[in-house]
């Protein structure tokens, strides 16, 4: 019986043998063809590069309106919030005391050029001494300069605006008592068309930007490098482009930025002085700008940015990129890719480092509109 069993045993073994090495005469299941895998050829380009950036608005100027003589307020010729032009009134200083005074001053003016035309005649005939000559020319010349102050000062008690623009509420009423040197205002005046937008601005990011122009990496495009948009707190965009002015030539030791000032047409008065926004500025072009699908960009887990490329043999490799920002639905590649690698857009779930893949172009490629977000 043990014979028996033994042979059983051998026979069983022979049999699974022959199943697993020959397949008992049916030969070895065929291999898996590789993954089919969609890939985009990545190319340079020239790019234009914008930079998103927080800012507020701010007045194009701003002008206190302040007595210049005192007196008692007789009128207010101004609506609050209305637009004011340059020299228009705004207030009425009881003008009485100084057309007195400018009245005196005006007789006191005639008194001492009618002497001085005595004394020079007088002066001739040797009939005066020069002294009393001079001391009367001088009297009416000082007389002369009295008359001046009076009728200034008179002027004065019409206020005018400084500026053209928007002016807010009055501080004073009619009847109060205004002093030259008080230091309210009685009404502020602002510019409001146009009117600024001071961005901030990274110190690093605009180091980048000048070492990136200085090593040829980037160019302005002419008037146009100069460009901005806005978009509003609520998320409106802004209907009319601005222009760049100037920089900051310092760092905020506190934030370590610098201010940018744009400045932009603001005639329906939608931009009020204060006011968050977003402002979008055109830093330059990058004539060999390497773009690629976001769906083409990983990362490992470091967080870094990686990529897979078929190589001239089919097979998958594994790239560590560098990316600076977003561009549309695209990355900014500015390391570890070159013009005319095979990034795989697509299939990314089936493939693995270091293997055979099938390369096709990407279906997005003949439909531009497949996978744009």
């Amino acid at each position: 019986m043990s014979h028996d069993i033994t042979k059983t045993t051998g026979l069983s073994i022979a049999l699974l043998g022959c199943l697993l090495v020959t397949g008992c005469g049916q030969g070895a299941p065929p291999k898996r063809p590789p993954p089919t895998v969609g890939v985009v050829v990545v190319k340079q380009e020239p790019t234009q590069l914008t930079a998103e950036l927080p800012g507020r608005t701010d007045s194009f100027a701003v002008s206190d309106v302040r007595p210049q003589v005192g007196g008692i307020l007789l009128k207010r010729l101004f609506t609050e919030g209305a637009l004011v032009k340059a020299g228009q009134p705004l207030y009425q200083i009881d003008p009485a005391p100084y057309q007195a005074a400018l009245d005196n001053a005006s007789a006191a003016r005639v008194t001492a050029q009618a002497k001085a035309q005595r004394y020079a005649a007088l002066v001739k005939l040797n009939a005066v001494a020069p002294q009393d000559y001079d001391d009367a020319l001088a009297a009416y010349k000082q007389a002369l300069a009295n008359e001046k102050t009076a009728r200034i000062n008179l002027g004065y008690t019409k206020i005018v605006a400084p500026i053209s623009g928007r002016i807010g509420r009055s501080s004073v009423t009619e009847g109060a008592l205004l002093t030259a040197d008080q230091t309210t205002a009685l009404a502020t005046i602002q510019t409001l068309d146009p009117i600024y937008v001071d961005i901030t601005q990274s110190s690093v990011e605009l180091l980048n930007l000048k070492q990136a122009m200085q090593g040829g990496n980037l160019t302005r495009n002419g008037p146009a490098s100069a460009r901005a948009t806005l978009t509003l707190d609520n998320g409106t965009q802004y209907p009319t482009p601005g222009s760049l002015q100037f920089s900051e030539v310092t760092v905020d030791q506190t934030t370590g930025a610098v201010t940018l000032r744009a400045i932009f047409p603001n005639p329906s008065d939608v931009l009020l002085p204060g006011m968050f926004v977003r402002a979008t500025i055109i830093e330059g072009v990058d004539p060999h700008a390497i773009l690629v699908p976001q769906q083409g960009v990983s990362r490992n887990e470091k967080g870094d940015p990686t990529a897979l490329v078929v190589d001239n043999k089919g097979i998958a490799r594994l790239r560590l990129i560098t990316t600076s920002r977003a561009i549309g639905d695209k990355w900014l590649v500015t390391s570890g890719l070159k013009a005319g690698d095979k990034l795989i857009v697509e299939g990314l779930q089936k493939v693995q480092p270091d293997t055979p893949v099938n390369a096709v172009p990407a279906s997005f490629v003949k439909n531009p509109q497949a996978g744009a977000h």
